[in-house]
């Protein structure tokens, strides 16, 4: 794995990891930005703090000139296993606006990772599931270990995948999009790749050093500035209709909290029960 020089005229690149909030990580080094989510005992699971520590890292990264490539990884078994559900039983008591304030700050978490000016990789080294699942979407890569296991899972306890609708139909398709979101299966790092969700499946025990290599080819070979007009030209095709979708999604997901069959199942999945529909 070969890096370029870094450049003399820059705060040295080399850093120490620097905990920003309990719930994320971040270090630079060789110009790769690497943000970790970093609650474990949660399975990574997006937390109002989690979502603002990652808004904070990105807005960083995105302003400093020792970052062209950001990577995002996560400590534990699981890469995130979507929203925090005790925080959403506990916002099932919000008013509608409230509800709707929370879920406009996942969709500006996920717009800011889909049209950042950076090249953004996700390491999946565990399971991607619901609003994780949707991280990985909003990523510009995505590598994964073969045992992961991503879905859309929503359906499940009575919530709708709403944001993450607007980005995966626009990457891999109604069809599949449709397939997924309304059967909430589980599937394969394999059957991931095949559908385009992911870029490649890698053993687990070399998937540190794929996405080490794939982000030093970026960093070494390609212009900073081709791949953020590349990127910025991708995202504009469609723009208008995808931020109308988005704020209608972020609408029909604060009013599906509220649902009589939200909180039921939010209510079975917290006490282990299997919810009857």
């Amino acid at each position: 794995m070969t890096f370029p020089e870094s450049p003399p005229n820059l705060i040295a690149q080399n850093r120490k990891p620097k905990k920003m909030d309990k719930a994320v990580l971040t270090h630079i080094e060789n110009r790769l930005g690497t943000i970790t989510l970093n609650r474990p005992e949660k399975r990574n699971a997006m937390s109002p703090e989690l979502i603002q520590a990652m808004k904070s890292a990105l807005v960083n990264m995105e302003h400093d000139p020792a970052v062209k490539v950001v990577r995002i990884k996560a400590e534990g078994k699981a890469f995130c296993a979507g929203a925090d559900l005790s925080y959403l039983q506990s916002m099932q008591n919000y008013s509608e606006e409230e509800n709707l304030q929370d879920s406009e700050n996942l969709m500006e978490l996920f717009d800011l990772i889909y049209n950042f000016p950076k090249i953004i990789i996700a390491q999946v080294q565990g399971h991607a599931l619901a609003g994780g699942c949707g991280l990985v979407t909003v990523c510009d890569f995505a590598f994964s270990a073969p045992d992961a296991l991503f879905g859309y899972t929503e359906v499940r306890i009575g919530f709708v995948p709403a944001l993450v609708s607007v980005f995966l139909q626009e990457q891999i398709g109604a069809a599949k999009t449709q397939e997924l979101l309304l059967s909430g299966d589980l599937i394969s790092a394999e059957r991931a790749a095949s559908l385009g969700l992911i870029t490649q499946v890698t053993p687990a025990e070399h998937l540190d050093q794929v996405v080490l290599d794939h982000a030093a080819k970026l960093i070494t070979h390609n212009s900073a500035n081709s791949m953020m007009e590349t990127k910025k030209l991708l995202r504009s095709l469609n723009q208008k209709e995808r931020n109308q979708s988005l704020k209608h999604a972020a609408e029909i997901n604060a009013k599906a909290r509220a649902h009589e069959d939200c909180v039921k199942g939010i209510s079975s999945f917290l006490s282990k029960e299997k919810p009857t529909w």
